[in-house]
């Protein structure tokens, strides 16, 4: 049984019942993106994928920690430009 981003196996559970396991899942552990629930008897063995979190790589640059120089104005990105590089 396959519903949105979940499948069920061994078994049939109700939309409530899924909903109920995402529920649970999500409060734990975050927005997931993939669940699989085998089912066995009485119990569920619950599998899943978490939901990438995009994320902005921050650097330092002419003494200000930056993520993009979008924003920057011509002085700025001018500075950035003219800095001078150092080698190890």
């Amino acid at each position: 049984m396959k519903m949105n981003k979940v499948l069920v196996e061994g078994g049939e559970l109700t939309q409530v019942e899924v909903a109920k396991y995402v529920e649970y899942l999500e409060e734990k552990h975050g927005k997931i993106s993939e669940l699989t629930i085998k089912l066995d008897g009485e119990f569920a063995d619950l599998a899943f994928v978490k939901e990438l979190i995009p994320f902005e790589r921050i650097r330092r640059i002419t003494g200000y920690l930056v993520g993009t120089m979008n924003n920057w104005n011509n002085a700025k990105s001018s500075e950035e430009a003219d800095r001078v590089h150092h080698s190890l």
